[in-house]
């Protein structure tokens, strides 16, 4: 294989990260383990760590040639260390996971088969191996909602996902000005544009924030991006949907006295979070999108 048929083949896999300690060990070493066909790398996108990240990764990469660490620490923001990430990677599938989450057996080769036939793909989720919830019965893990979440178009979570390199070069790369809502804000520029969006079969362990209140101020975080992708979408035909609101408060409500489950506890925060989230950017943004 030549060195061109090689890049034409490559799957880059991006990984941003600032502090990511204690879980990148795990991370890297899920990456690590992959079987793909097609040549792949790993690219450490370094946003400022102050925790050991940069020793540990550097650790990893003395020991495996396909892993090498860039500097993205000049803009803060996992949009920007992303993009900074892609600059550096050689690879014409890019695949994004973060440093807390692990990857399961076949992650890497899922894209090339994914993107096969599409120019972005969203990944599934495992949503409780690692934030000890009970297991779904079925265990099947789950694409991502934002299609459900505001009503719009598909898209991946950036996390979880893979893109080809032309379409997001020309589309921009991430919008480094979003700090959330920026990989939902990439897939709907790309399918505006005329790529095609797909879901593939690769499938990641997410790890939540640990502790009832720092998940909700983690949720009100991703809600808050509701408004500002709305104020971007609403001409092309995103819509606010104040009945689905109304029954997400009135849910949240009513559910009030199961919080003395403490299983419970971290489903309502994650929907309360998001729910407020939206509202305070709505007023901040002088819109309507609850």
């Amino acid at each position: 294989m030549t060195g061109d048929e090689a890049g034409a083949n490559m799957i880059s896999v991006i990984v941003a990260v600032r502090n990511g300690l204690p879980w990148l060990h795990e991370q890297l070493d899920a990456l690590r383990s992959q079987e793909c066909s097609s040549p792949w790398e790993i690219v450490v996108a370094d946003n400022g760590s102050t925790d050991g990240t940069i020793q540990v990764a550097q650790g990893y990469a003395a020991r495996d040639a396909r892993l090498r660490i860039v500097d993205a620490s000049r803009v803060k923001g996992p949009a920007a260390a992303r993009n900074v990430g892609v600059s550096a990677a050689s690879g014409a599938i890019l695949a994004f996971c973060d440093a807390d989450d692990v990857v399961h057996p076949g992650w890497v080769e899922s894209w090339a088969h994914a993107l096969s036939d599409a120019d972005v793909a969203a990944g599934r989720n495992d949503t409780w191996s690692l934030n000890g919830t009970p297991t779904p019965q079925p265990a099947v893990p789950k694409p991502p909602p934002q299609a459900q979440q505001f009503g719009f178009l598909e898209a991946a979570g950036s996390g979880n996902m893979a893109v080809r390199r032309e379409p997001f070069e020309i589309v921009g790369g991430f919008d480094e000005e979003l700090q959330v809502g920026e990989d939902t804000d990439l897939c709907w520029r790309l399918q505006l544009s005329g790529y095609r969006f797909a879901i593939g079969s690769g499938v990641i362990s997410r790890r939540e924030s640990s502790g009832t209140l720092r998940l909700l101020m983690r949720s009100i975080d991703y809600g808050r991006c509701g408004p500002v992708l709305y104020r971007r979408y609403r001409s092309e035909g995103m819509r606010a949907d104040p009945y689905g609101a109304l029954r997400a408060w009135a849910y949240l409500i009513v559910s009030l006295p199961k919080l003395v489950d403490p299983r419970f506890r971290r489903t309502w925060a994650r929907v309360a979070g998001w729910r407020m989230g939206r509202l305070i950017q709505s007023c901040r943004d002088c819109v309507f999108f609850p």
